[in-house]
């Protein structure tokens, strides 16, 4: 007896109620499927079905002994698939999501890197700032903001840890003033993303520790972080920007970052995937390569949002000679 197939079709019984419509999904004769049933239970010396001409349903015996089933049949197939993984070249289409703002100005140089490595693997990019459904969107990996996705289902590794910054241009400052402290932002023209994801209220913590919750009313929104950016730099109005992404904007002098003495919270930039289960090639090599460009260009997790602050502020690598390095 192969009594891994027959656990397999032990199962394939158990799910479809039917020793009919199991051996239909197997491609097996329906004497087929039930002789494997038959010598499962003869071999195990308890029966696992009760069989009516109407029904079947399982035993006592038989729903322990399905979950241990499928238990075993999940393993072996894993341990096929990491060995299978590892010996075979990468190659297919791989989707990938990330947010806009992030792509645009880090992530180029990776997919580079990436195909060039592996020329048999289409990269299939998708670029969005929205939340979204890894699963039920057809997704392989994100590289997200941690608000993007929101699932316990999904393997979750930390990239970069980002500070946020306060953020206006010098036109702006000169023709409306500077902001000393968090309560002087409501006399402002602030930019912002929608409610639905971040809401309304800042919680800033300065220098001695003390927390202050800020509530506004953003006066232009938009769900584009790049977009915000831009608007920023044209005199618009003062935003909560991502130190990635006006790291060289301020280092330019083309942005100023406000509120030197008062912190925000830091977000997550995280490496997601559906399970850690039967990954294919084209899926491993890629988040090896990204955990480790990351890694090399020095974006690990990093906190000091003070420093950030003074020193035009980049957590994480801007577009430039570091992240470039570390990918080629």
């Amino acid at each position: 007896m192969d009594r891994l197939q027959s656990m397999r079709v032990f199962v394939k019984v158990a799910d479809n109620g039917s020793f009919a419509r199991a051996a239909a999904q197997l491609d097996l004769s329906a004497a087929v499927v039930t002789r494997h049933v038959a010598e499962l239970e003869s071999h195990l010396g308890v029966r696992l079905l009760n069989r009516t001409t109407r029904s079947l349903s399982l035993t006592g015996a038989g729903q322990a002994y399905l979950e241990r089933c499928r238990q075993i049949i999940d393993e072996v197939e894993e341990a096929d698939a990491m060995v299978s993984s590892a010996s075979s070249e990468p190659k297919g289409v791989l989707r990938v999501v990330a947010p806009v703002s992030f792509t645009l100005r880090n992530l180029a140089p990776l997919m580079h890197r990436y195909q060039k490595q592996h020329p048999q693997v289409l990269v299939d990019l998708t670029l969005t700032d929205r939340p979204f459904d890894m699963v039920e969107e057809g997704y392989d990996v994100g590289i997200v903001a941690a608000h993007m996705v929101q699932s316990e289902t999904l393997i979750t590794r930390l990239l970069s840890e980002t500070c946020v910054l306060v953020c206006a241009s010098p036109g702006y400052l000169a023709a409306h003033g500077t902001p000393n402290t968090p309560h002087d932002l409501a006399q402002h023209a602030m930019l912002g993303m929608p409610s639905e994801i971040f809401g309304n209220e800042r919680i800033f913590t300065s220098a001695d520790g003390e927390e202050i919750r800020i509530q506004f009313q953003n006066q232009f929104i938009c769900n584009n972080t790049a977009m915000l950016r831009q608007s920023v730099l044209l005199g618009h109005g003062i935003a909560f920007l991502p130190s990635y992404l006006v790291g060289s904007d301020l280092k330019h002098g083309d942005m100023v970052a406000l509120l030197p003495d008062y912190t925000l919270p830091t977000f997550d930039v995280n490496l997601v995937y559906p399970s850690r289960k039967h990954l294919s090639a084209k899926i491993r090599t890629f988040i090896d390569m990204t955990v480790e460009c990351f890694r090399q260009a020095d974006a690990k997790p990093r906190t000091d949002c003070w420093l950030a602050q003074r020193e035009g502020g980049i957590a994480m690598p801007a577009a430039g000679e570091d992240w470039q390095q570390s990918v080629r």
